[in-house]
């Protein structure tokens, strides 16, 4: 129909009608259907008058289709499954059988590196951002899967909605608006009730359109609602002015009973006198519908009017009116408009009824001031419940506490216990080890007077054999001036080493490029040191030796043969930029240092014992071909005993790392001695690594199956089956014991000469080796022969 615009804004004005439920789009009023019975309709009927037009339309031709599906909000946690749980038991049962599930996930906005890091998605290639856009939606669709299959157990319809926003509460709320959903369901935090501010179940109600009816669920149990307002009620009524007159009254009903449990706390009197009047009016509204459509049952619906006022209990009582809070005064409104617009059509009188209301709204007010004091003491009741539980929590804690410093008490007991006796045990060890630290001092002197005693029969057995043999100097005598020229009075630039004893210097000595050995000259035992050294290896000769060319008495110098590529442990270290062995030179060293030991070992008329052997004391000539230097600490052992007290004093002579632990232990060195410190050289041959805890790190990695690992593999392809063989022999002569280290003769060489035969086939020299050391050999500066 058309209207007067300009009167359909004055009976906006005098009906009060809320500009949200009419719509002007191009001159057309859309106005709701559940206006057509009242009286505003009726005015805008007869206004139709004037140039300024309109068309009056009502919503049901142009409303958009309200979703009967119930939505339930979801995150990836497990929380969200008591929240579809009670959905799909609350709604199934009502007979909605579609559901819509919506997650919100973060915007990705940035891609996750290997090393931890996060790359915004702006500047990564585009193949990337899909795989990773891909990776992210099907994880989210994993994590979705146990809500699908409850769903598919209801044998309930479902539809999973993935919306991508950094704003959860817009996001939803967007959707709701967007899908026309009815029904909202989401999860909310028990622990809100211990914090300040909204929270994000709170955000969302608030956020929602006002058709949609908000349920927030907290551990499987429903912890508030927000019901939709009446605008949204509206929009759904249709049907006869009659039929739309019972849905009035039934919408207050059925929206008041709707959010019963939503709300625990008791409402202000304000509130409840005005939720007293909307059920006033409603139940006027119930009578003189009735008395419209039946005038003669006009007594029997005002006593069901009188009845619908009564309660059945307290708590009842509270609730209903703590849900009337929310629209008390729109709908007290519409429903002053719809008993007025009945009242003008009833034939019934309205004076008659005038003192009824007066009396009923009287009797309304004490209800309700009755309700109020009710609830106020059910408050009271339920705080007095938890200040007592509190108290017994408290308790509870209070008893807690004691047991634990009970607890704490008894366990400091024993620690004070334990503790003494402690230093019981500490007490009784110091005492032990006085004992027998008394005991080894005594030991110690009475073996320092036996070797005493020893060493001077040697000394006198050794003057009797050189009266006997005469006066043969072995070796040449340089002067000390010759000695100080060649080495440019000891320059810093020709000192290519330094051992135990002394410096070493490069030079060139009567046409000879030698390398002497200047012994440092405040040493207290340097002359018998010298002599003893001197006199040693001017009787030893060997290929596998360094030899003696000469020496200067005077001074302490011993002038030895120059070896050109350095030490052995050099090369081992790669030092100086040297370049590393290959695997069968080291082999072919390994048989040149036991041949070598051999010798010390058969000379006679006594063998002697190195006692200092280690890479740094074998060198390697042009050739590298090895020889044994610094032979000077050796020890002459009588022929006839296999061990050999040390006599110059208590402390240990040679390198820690290759001292035999029994040396170390007892002090008596013997033959085996040497083989505990060649096993240590062949490991590092093989592994090129510094002897500290060597044997001990190989024979872990031989029972782990890593040896390999181990190896120097700038060595070559080292034969592995071969090269077990000989880490195995190695490990047998780091034995702790003596007796359980193998024999040089019988046991170790044999194993190095077939070995030596593997590394002479590899380097291309034959196979073809001495079984035995020679018996003799030919000096290369005395030109004679030696046995």
């Amino acid at each position: 129909m058309l209207v007067s615009l300009a009167y359909f804004k004055k009976v906006f004005q005098d009906y009060k009608i809320l500009c949200c439920k009419v719509k002007i789009i191009e001159g057309v009023i859309i106005l709701p259907s559940s206006y057509r019975g009242r009286k505003c309709y009726s005015e805008l009927a007869r206004g139709m008058e004037g140039n300024d037009m309109v068309e009056l339309v009502d919503t049901d031709a142009v409303e958009s289709p309200i979703s009967s599906a119930v939505a339930v909000a979801v995150s990836s946690s497990k929380k969200g499954k008591a929240v579809l749980r009670w959905a799909l038991e609350k709604f199934v049962a009502e007979g909605e059988v579609s559901f819509k599930l919506l997650h919100v996930r973060p915007v990705i906005a940035s891609v996750p590196t290997p090393m931890g890091n996060r790359v915004p998605i702006a500047q990564v290639r585009e193949d990337v951002a899909v795989a990773f856009r891909k990776e992210v939606h099907w994880q989210t669709a994993r994590k979705l899967k146990p809500y699908e299959s409850m769903c598919t157990q209801r044998k309930v319809m479902l539809e999973v909605v993935h919306i991508e926003s950094d704003d959860v509460v817009i996001a939803i709320a967007e959707e709701v608006t967007k899908r026309n959903i009815t029904k909202l369901v989401i999860g909310t935090s028990s622990r809100r009730m211990f914090t300040r501010g909204p929270n994000l179940s709170s955000k969302i109600a608030k956020c929602c359109p006002k058709f949609c009816t908000v349920y927030a669920i907290s551990k499987g149990k429903l912890s508030s609602a927000s019901p939709a307002s009446e605008i949204g009620e509206s929009f759904r009524s249709d049907g006869t002015e009659t039929s739309r007159s019972s849905s009035v009254s039934s919408d207050l009903s059925n929206r008041t009973s709707k959010v019963v449990s939503s709300h625990l706390h008791s409402p202000s009197l304000p509130a409840q006198r005005s939720l007293a009047l909307l059920h006033l009016n409603q139940n006027i509204l119930h009578k003189r519908t009735s008395t419209t459509t039946h005038p003669g049952n006009s007594s029997l619906d005002s006593g069901r009017g009188s009845d619908h006022l009564s309660f059945s209990s307290g708590s009842s009582l509270i609730d209903n009116v703590s849900c009337g809070v929310f629209s008390s005064r729109s709908t007290f409104a519409d429903s002053l408009l719809w008993t007025s617009d009945q009242a003008s059509t009833s034939c019934a009188p309205a004076d008659s009824c005038d003192s009824q209301i007066s009396v009923n709204f009287e009797l309304e007010k004490l209800r309700i001031e009755l309700r109020h004091i009710r609830g106020m003491y059910a408050l009271a009741q339920s705080e007095a419940l938890d200040a007592s539980r509190k108290q017994k929590d408290l308790e509870k804690s209070r008893l807690e506490k004691e047991i634990k410093l009970r607890e704490i008490s008894i366990k400091e007991e024993e620690a004070e216990q334990l503790v003494k006796q402690e230093k019981e045990k500490y007490e009784n060890a110091k005492r032990a080890a006085d004992y027998a630290w008394y005991s080894a001092e005594k030991e110690a002197t009475l073996r320092v007077k036996a070797d005493a005693d020893a060493s001077r029969e040697v000394k006198e057995k050794e003057t009797i054999e050189d009266v006997l043999a005469g006066t043969f100097q072995r070796y040449q005598t340089f002067s000390w001036d010759e000695i100080v020229s060649a080495t440019s009075s000891f320059s810093e630039n020709l000192k290519i080493g330094m051992g135990g004893y002394g410096i070493v210097y490069k030079c060139v000595l009567r046409h000879t490029t030698v390398a002497v050995k200047v012994l440092h000259s405040k040493a207290a035992h340097i002359t018998k040191q010298f002599q003893q050294e001197v006199e040693v290896l001017s009787r030893i000769k060997h290929p596998h030796l360094l030899i003696l060319l000469g020496a200067c008495p005077d001074h302490g110098c011993l002038v030895y043969e120059f070896m050109e590529n350095g030490s052995l442990e050099d090369r081992l270290l790669k030092r100086n930029k040297a370049q590393p062995l290959p695997w069968f030179k080291r082999f072919r060293i390994a048989w040149e240092i036991a041949s070598a030991l051999l010798f010390l070992h058969s000379s006679n008329p006594e063998p002697i014992v190195h006692r200092d052997l280690k890479p740094a004391n074998i060198l390697l000539d042009q050739n590298f071909v090895s020889k044994i230097g610094d032979v000077g600490l050796s020890k002459v052992l009588h022929t006839d005993s296999s061990v050999f007290s040390t006599n110059e004093d208590t402390s240990l002579v040679g390198t820690l790392s290759y001292i035999d632990p029994e040396y170390q232990r007892t002090g008596s060195i013997s033959l085996k001695s040497d083989v505990y410190a060649f096993g240590i050289i062949i490991l590092q041959l093989l592994t090129a690594k510094p002897p500290l805890a060597l044997a001990y790190t190989v024979e872990k990695a031989l029972e782990d199956g890593t040896f390999a690992s181990l190896l120097d593999q700038e060595a070559g392809n080292w034969p592995i089956k071969d090269t077990k063989e000989l880490v195995r022999l190695a490990l047998r002569c780091t034995e702790l014991r003596c007796r359980d280290r193998p024999d040089l003769k019988d046991q170790i060489l044999p194993i190095l000469e077939k070995l030596k035969e593997t590394a002479d086939t590899a380097c291309g020299l034959g196979s073809a080796t001495r079984g035995q050391p020679p018996k003799h050999f030919i000096c290369p500066i005395l030109k004679v022969r030696l046995k």
